[in-house]
């Protein structure tokens, strides 16, 4: 897990569009797994950062691949992710997010509406990509409020689950549980507006973080995801 996230550190870094901490280290120490990267002292975010951090966002998401994945798998918070190339993103998203939580789910007992509404979604899933084929554009993965920050008076990033996909997706993520202010999404739609159908989209891609917090936190996250599942029904 650390040399994965590591490496998506690494991967960040190399497209020079927003600040990462650099790796000091990755390893173990007497049977224990570490990982050390730099040591940074945060500040308060201010709007002229946040709309800094929406246009290096915009330019991070312009670094592309033909096909969507990464060449390792790594984790999204402690549970597996699995990024095997694959040239169509709706076979991607369908098998290796969607379908991958929905399994994992049903072995943690949660099934019925669960699962019937998560069958139908999956073979409809072409439907919300009418007119839409996205780029595999490297994303973040993880891209939450307490996965940035601003140092020096620069926003930074780390913490990633890092794979090529639609863009969309880390937007979807920032959403989800707030932190991110007007300034950032409205100077991120300036550098690189959003496609038609995004609404949707958007709930698709929280889905996947919510079925995750159901698989590792339990039945509080129920609600939400059933929600999620009938609002794009």
């Amino acid at each position: 897990m650390f040399e994965a996230e590591a490496e998506g550190l690494r991967e960040l870094a190399a497209a020079n569009a927003v600040r990462v901490p650099a790796v000091v280290d990755c390893g173990t120490d007497n049977g224990t797994a570490f990982i050390a990267i730099e040591r940074l002292h945060f500040e308060r975010a201010t709007t002229t950062v946040e709309a800094a951090f929406g246009e290096q966002l915009a330019d991070l998401h312009r670094h592309t691949k033909e096909q969507h994945g990464w060449h390792r798998d790594n984790t999204i918070g402690p549970t597996p992710q699995h990024n095997p190339w694959t040239e169509d993103w709706i076979d991607f998203f369908r098998e290796h997010r969607l379908r991958f939580q929905f399994d994992l789910a049903a072995r943690n007992g949660y099934t019925g509406e669960l699962q019937s509404l998560g069958d139908t979604l999956q073979r409809r899933l072409p439907e919300l990509f009418d007119d839409y084929v996205p780029a595999a554009s490297l994303c973040h993965g993880d891209l939450w409020s307490g996965n940035w920050g601003v140092t020096d008076g620069v926003p930074v990033i780390f913490d990633p689950a890092v794979y090529y996909g639609d863009r969309e997706s880390d937007i979807a993520m920032t959403m989800l549980f707030g932190g991110f202010g007007r300034a950032f999404y409205r100077a991120y739609e300036e550098s690189w507006p959003m496609a038609q159908g995004h609404e949707r989209r958007l709930k698709l891609y929280q889905l996947y973080h919510v079925l995750n917090h159901l698989n590792l936190f339990g039945s509080g996250y129920m609600g939400q995801a059933m929600k999620l599942l009938r609002d794009l029904a």
